[in-house]
């Protein structure tokens, strides 16, 4: 009975350092990589406010948050220089696991209705997925 308790006294402690480990392992291995970045430039009408820009830019925050496909997300103003003209103000990346979830975003509720409320700023809007190279 004595060796069965001294067995026991090492294979609990070996048994919760590998539950342990695996909870390590499972915290810090992706699950799927990101294979979709979608772009979407866009130039605000002439006379488009400041405030109205930033508006818009907390409003698609806002939106991708509802889009639960969306993988990450960031953006910000386009850097002005002297050789590429002012083609567009602000560029939006959208990070997507799959194509199928990048499609899906273009159909969503909540996108179309952000789409209807601000198009009437837009001059020119350019949006593009990518595949992500690894």
């Amino acid at each position: 009975m004595k060796t069965r308790n001294k067995t026991l006294g090492y294979l609990v402690p070996i048994f919760a350092l590998c539950v342990f480990m695996l909870v390590i392992y499972g915290a810090y291995v992706p699950h799927k990589p990101a294979e979709i970045q979608r772009v979407v430039c866009i130039k605000f009408k002439p006379g488009t406010t400041p405030q109205e820009v930033e508006k818009h830019l907390r409003d698609f925050a806002t939106m991708k948050k509802a889009v639960k496909d969306v993988v990450a997300y960031s953006a910000g103003h386009v850097q002005k220089s002297g050789n590429n003209g002012e083609q567009f103000d602000v560029i939006h990346y959208l990070t997507f696991r799959t194509n199928e979830a990048a499609q899906e975003y273009t159909l969503n509720a909540d996108r179309v209705a952000f789409v209807k409320a601000n198009e009437g700023h837009w001059d020119k809007v350019l949006e593009m997925n990518s595949n992500i190279e690894k």
